[in-house]
């Protein structure tokens, strides 16, 4: 099998599947119960919240844990609008969201929230002059990605919030860090950033566990009714067991980003090539986008044909976000691209256990299922 669909979730470590089992049998208590095994489930916790800390330069009370992105993203944007609606009329975000963000940006413009939405350029960039321009005073809400996850690109969240906290320093300022936790390195330690959503499948974890890093001080509206836990912010009791495989894969794979990343660009680098070769198949990714993505169209097959001739070869691509469930892409639509390319386009995702011989037996597979599927 040549998995190269990473974006959308990673294989999970055998060792992190096995602490996360023995921690079902040993750990069992629940982490607010006063007794012995109830404490040690809270140390537990404790502990993986300052692994995860860690990862992003700040303080484990900072850390509060969550079942997904999905729900960080929610619980962050909401809040923020909860925080800022007495004084504030608009968001300002990037047109690319995923659509755990700009689906809850659709529900907040139903409460009476004016969303100003910055649209990616024909090259998968954001206009920083023109996102800029769109804050103002009555700002309340400020949010953007720090890896597209659909074509890579790359923003600097930490340069990128100091340009924002110029023009408006009220404004909540969050991140949609899914892409790139533990792959890009990050600090948060400034404060420039007020909230960042991580999610542990991405990197090796179960389905079902994420975090959301809230600046110190800074205070949200609750979303969830429910008991006190996790400040108030997630209440119900916590998944001791995921919780504690997701802070031992922040231990593991935060100490290897260099590393990794290099071998990423490796890989994306040599794809980049031999596609090139063809002449025919166009690159949708900009080049100084993370290497863990790589997007590009091939010239006369619709996506999901491609991808399922893919399929019968065990080769394992998406045609763009998961989530979307093969409708058509939202960030090339975003970019104002021709309907042809949209509609061929494919998005390859690598990551540390992603090896060349993926890649050669991916462009093997292309070049198969173009002379067998290319309109003639």
């Amino acid at each position: 099998m040549h998995y190269l669909d990473n974006a959308a979730t990673t294989v999970v470590d055998p060792e992190l599947a096995k602490l996360c089992y023995d921690t079902m049998l040993e750990i069992f208590g629940n982490p607010s119960s006063l007794y012995k095994p109830g404490m040690v489930a809270e140390r537990a916790v404790d502990h993986a919240r300052a692994q995860v800390a860690a990862t992003l330069g700040v303080t484990g009370a900072e850390i509060t844990f969550t079942a997904c992105g999905t729900e960080s993203d929610n619980i962050a944007l909401q809040g923020a609008a909860e925080r800022t609606k007495n004084w504030a009329k608009n968001i300002v975000v990037t047109g690319f969201e995923h659509p755990a963000v700009y689906r809850t940006l659709e529900l907040l413009a139903a409460q009476g929230w004016e969303i100003r939405a910055i649209p990616p350029d024909a090259g998968g960039h954001i206009d920083e002059a023109a996102f800029l321009e769109a804050v103002d005073e009555q700002t309340g809400l400020v949010a953007f990605m720090f890896v597209n996850n659909e074509i890579g690109t790359l923003l600097d969240p930490v340069a990128l919030a100091k340009k924002v906290r110029a023009k408006n320093g009220r404004a909540s300022i969050h991140v949609d860090g899914v892409q790139g936790w533990c792959k890009h390195p990050l600090q948060l330690s400034g404060g420039e950033i007020d909230s960042f959503a991580l999610s542990g499948h991405k990197m090796h974890c179960p389905k079902g566990v994420g975090a959301l890093y809230l600046r110190r001080n800074y205070r949200i509206g609750p979303v969830f009714g429910g008991g006190g836990q996790e400040r108030g912010l997630r209440p119900g009791t916590e998944n001791v067991p995921y919780i504690v495989t997701l802070g031992a894969a922040a231990e593991k794979y935060g100490r290897s980003i260099p590393a990794r990343l290099a071998g990423a660009k490796k890989l994306n680098e040599l794809l980049r090539e031999e596609l090139a070769k063809r002449g025919d198949i166009t690159v949708n990714s900009p080049a100084d986008a993370s290497p863990y993505v790589l997007n590009f169209s091939i010239p006369g097959v619709r996506s999901e044909t491609m991808l399922h001739f893919l399929e019968s070869k065990e080769i394992y691509v998406s045609s763009g976000s998961a989530c979307s469930k093969g409708a058509a892409s939202h960030t090339l639509t975003a970019m104002r691209l021709p309907a042809a390319r949209i509609d061929g386009a494919l998005r390859v995702s690598f990551c540390d256990t992603s090896t060349e011989e993926d890649v050669r037996a991916l462009l093997n597979g292309l070049e198969e299922g173009l002379r067998a599927l290319q309109r003639r």
